[in-house]
């Protein structure tokens, strides 16, 4: 687990006293950056949960998770979250487990809308709200989300599965994001 604290003392204190044998913590001073990893995921889960209740499969879902990593990074960066921290726990790790998990109700609920089925409307489903949220956000900060803006129309109701798949489809064809000098530097320390 990731324990985000922004006094770095602090943060090392606490990871001593709640780490166990079977529970271990990692730090962070990046406190936005595990929040919005926390909170994005739940989106991107949704449009996992959906690609694979529309019976597109496991390739498709793969493209999704991975297009919303994307959106994730570029989200948490304009916010002021050092990109590094989605590399981890509170990021990459929360999505891939929200993202193929059925225990996850943001994932069920991708499932329910992808097979247009309906879903129980008193399970609290985060990544509907934080889908909502990211969607008016994006523009205002200039930045596209597309996979995010997606999942905001199908829980509104605005779009349906097939037409979230033609606008994706048809989005303007560009290079892969590839990771900068700086970035790559970043991601070899990692490993």
């Amino acid at each position: 687990m990731t324990l985000a604290c922004a006094d770095s003392e602090m943060a090392e204190e606490l990871q001593g006293q709640l780490s166990t044998g079977t529970l271990r913590l990692y730090r962070t001073t990046d406190v936005i950056g595990a929040e919005l990893g926390g909170a994005l995921k739940n989106v991107i889960a949704i449009a996992a949960g959906a690609a694979i209740g529309a019976g597109y499969g496991d390739s498709a879902r793969a493209s999704v998770i991975t297009r919303g990593f994307a959106e994730m990074v570029r989200l948490a960066s304009a916010l002021g979250a050092w990109p590094e921290t989605l590399t981890g726990l509170s990021g990459m790790g929360d999505l891939m487990l929200t993202c193929t998990s059925n225990q996850s109700r943001n994932f069920r609920y991708g499932l329910a809308l992808g097979a247009g089925e309906g879903f129980d409307n008193r399970a609290t489903v985060e990544g509907a709200a934080t889908g909502r949220a990211v969607a008016v956000l994006a523009p205002k900060l200039g930045i596209e989300l597309p996979v995010s803006g997606l999942v905001a129309g199908l829980t509104e109701g605005r779009i349906f599965m097939d037409q979230a798949l033609d606008i994706l489809l048809n989005r303007p064809l560009k290079e892969e994001w590839v990771a900068q000098p700086a970035q790559a530097n970043m991601i070899a320390a990692l490993a």
